[in-house]
């Protein structure tokens, strides 16, 4: 029936297997289908079909869903489905099978539940790419449940940066706080690191001016100013421990250059490094 498709050993189809990871692939592969073929049943682990090609019928918890090609449907363990290759225009798919402890966590990262188990993403190869790489993967022999965990994660990240959106009036306040939210977030694991406000909106997937309005509009300060004052405030944590050098503060807190970041503390603090060591030490 499967024109390419792989079980993955290790796991034999047991889903009580799958639970003790936090992800595990179970089965993934390709298929055409002939007209009409069918499937129906229930399933003890997730399963994600993305359609390349074609259209087709998918029946889940008693609604029916017209799927076509840049589509793809959510099966959740122990939920009678049913899908059905069209007459005319029989769909070609790619499935990914997985289980594990944060599957519901990733699931729901993607808006996918038993209430909304249909997507749709911007028609192009990179999903089915990703399958393509997990079928290749059967030449792997040392390591391969690694790549097939990496790979899963790939499938998730494909998934969701394809998919469609469309950003209402009403709801655009709230992408706007997720933006910065995740340009926060950039700066809070990587604030001691030589990253740029430049870095900061390539991570976030916009580009610096509107990155700039958004924080100036929520946070009422810049991109800019908000780092620097992040860096100083853990600079005041690390002075607190006598033992490290300030150049070694410096350096823990993004900058090369230790003349430089007296400078900055200077700036936001209103007195040197060193000043600031001197007087929490007399407060002891």
């Amino acid at each position: 029936m499967y024109e390419n498709s792989c079980e993955v050993p290790l796991v034999y189809g047991n889903s009580c297997a799958g639970h003790s990871y936090d992800l595990m692939v179970y089965h993934y592969g390709y298929e055409k289908c002939k007209s009409q073929h069918n499937w129906t049943g229930v399933r003890d682990h997730y399963l994600i079909h993305y359609i390349a090609s074609g259209k087709g019928t998918f029946i889940y918890n008693n609604k029916t869903y017209l799927l076509r090609a840049g589509h793809g449907f959510l099966i959740c363990p122990n939920i009678l489905s049913y899908y059905e290759a069209d007459k005319e225009e029989p769909w070609e798919y790619y499935w990914v099978g997985f289980q594990g402890r944060k599957a519901q966590h990733y699931l729901n990262q993607l808006n996918l539940s038993n209430h909304q188990p249909t997507f749709d993403c911007q028609p192009n190869d990179s999903i089915a790419m990703v399958v393509k790489e997990m079928i290749e993967s059967k030449s792997v022999l040392d390591g391969r449940e690694l790549v097939l965990s990496g790979l899963l994660y790939h499938f998730f990240a494909k998934i969701k940066q394809n998919k469609r959106s469309s950003i209402s009036l009403h709801n655009k306040k709230n992408y706007s706080e997720i933006y910065v939210k995740k340009a926060i977030d950039f700066v809070e694991k990587n604030y001691s690191r030589k990253i740029s406000v430049e870095d900061i909106a390539d991570y976030v997937g916009i580009n610096r001016k509107y990155l700039s309005s958004l924080f100036k509009e929520i946070m009422h300060t810049s991109p800019q100013r908000f780092l620097i004052n992040y860096r100083m405030n853990k600079a005041c944590v690390l002075l607190a421990q006598n033992l490290l050098a300030i150049s070694h503060v410096a350096h823990s807190v993004g900058y090369d250059d230790p003349l430089l970041f007296s400078k900055m503390f200077k700036k936001y603090k209103g007195m040197s490094p060193t000043q600031y060591r001197r007087r929490l030490m007399s407060q002891l």
